[in-house]
């Protein structure tokens, strides 16, 4: 995170006596990133962070994502997937390579709350589509609602609280998400042209303080998953400060970036992780040259693997492909991709008859290594979407 916070009570300096009300002293536990060489916060719990009295297997019948063999664009209809019990162990699997893990998740009215859950291979981005939601960290609670992406960092122990019905695209990294390095000065603020600043993220503000004897924890690895029975419970801290916490932005707050003729994808980058970075396409003013067109070029990212999820609006280049609200797009590398047949010349025309600005809400994952197919992919894919650019300009 860029910036230091302070919630609840912390003693004057760092890793000195800390007393509770009985006499004892507070336990500290730093979580830190990259060893001791990078982002961290102190975190003061009333019992010990490490007493554990159990550690069981989680088996999980989840299949390996398959290679996208033979190679071609796919679309999927994540509105056809069914519900699950929560916001956790329901995640169904759609996309995944080395660096990243791409499912989506959807509760009915009556999910739960999921478990307490640690995912120690990375941060997670976990963007809602609709619905609200009630995120309890060891840092602090979050409130999130549609729109809003949720990050929460490596090795933070949470769960989700949902308030009804939720969809959500959910972003497991092998590694640390942050916001894009040029938008930051060398000593971590947000500069004057980044398109959100610290003012647009939202972090906890008070401990949770939950007491209780033993509670089970799920905790991921790169091996899988266990769940570790803790003999408190681990929501019981009094106080925190540092840069290293969880928080949430919403994409409604991303200032979008405009030229006078079509820009590429990076203007609408909002994170960056290890192989991949999440972009933010919003409403926003159309490219104002008086020749430009404004609808995205054909074009192949020969180095990475574009997919695109649609959120909200109209998204005039994909008209006529079957893509709606609610569906994604993969288009791999090895393939050329562009606007669907007679698009261009559709929004040039609406230019022309004065409707000026994109109503398009998206998040777009780039990855750098390519994606393979998961099991909920194969159960929603449009089996039709690889050729609607043939049939349409035949």
């Amino acid at each position: 995170m860029p910036y230091y916070r302070v919630v609840g009570e912390i003693p004057r300096k760092r890793h000195v006596q800390f007393r509770r009300p009985d006499g004892g002293l507070y336990a500290e536990e730093l979580m830190g990133e990259e060893g001791f060489s990078s982002d961290s916060s102190l975190l003061y719990h009333r019992h010990a962070p490490t007493a554990i009295t159990r550690s069981e297997g989680v088996l999980s019948a989840e299949a390996e994502p398959a290679p996208n063999h033979p190679l071609r664009p796919r679309a999927y209809r994540t509105q056809d997937l069914p519900e699950g019990d929560d916001l956790v162990l329901g995640r169904q699997v759609l996309f995944g390579n080395e660096d990243v893990r791409i499912s989506f998740a959807a509760t009915a009215g009556a999910g739960g709350p999921s478990e307490l859950y640690r995912d120690s291979v990375g941060a997670e981005v976990v963007f809602l589509q609709t619905g609200r939601a009630r995120v309890e960290t060891m840092y602090g609670a979050l409130d999130v609602s549609e729109g809003d992406y949720v990050v929460i960092p490596t090795g933070t122990i949470h769960r989700w609280i949902p308030e009804g019905p939720v969809k959500a695209l959910v972003v497991e990294a092998r590694g640390h998400v942050r916001p894009p390095g040029r938008y930051l000065s060398r000593y971590g603020q947000f500069l004057e042209h980044a398109p959100y600043s610290e003012r647009d993220l939202r972090g906890p503000l008070e401990p949770v303080l939950v007491e209780g004897g033993e509670v089970p924890v799920l905790v991921r690895t790169r091996d899988g998953l266990s769940r570790l029975t803790y003999l408190h419970h681990p929501f019981d801290v009094v106080g925190w400060d540092g840069c290293l916490y969880p928080y949430a932005f919403a994409i409604a707050d991303f200032e979008p970036i405009v030229k006078r003729t079509h820009a590429p994808p990076p203007v609408h980058q909002t994170f960056e992780g290890p192989g991949f970075v999440i972009c933010s396409f919003c409403p926003r003013p159309l490219d104002f040259d008086d020749d430009a067109v404004p609808i995205p070029y054909n074009h192949h990212n020969v180095d990475s693997d574009e997919m695109m999820f649609y959120v909200g609006g109209d998204y005039s280049a994909r008209k006529g492909s079957g893509i709606g609200i609610g569906s994604i797009s993969l288009h791999p590398s090895g393939f050329t991709h562009g606007p669907q047949p007679g698009a261009v010349e559709a929004v040039v025309e609406g230019v022309r008859q004065g409707h000026g600005t994109s109503t398009e809400l998206a998040v777009m994952i780039d990855t750098f290594r390519p994606l393979r197919l998961g099991a909920a992919a194969r159960r929603c894919e449009d089996p039709e979407y690889a050729w609607t650019w043939a049939r349409a300009a035949g």
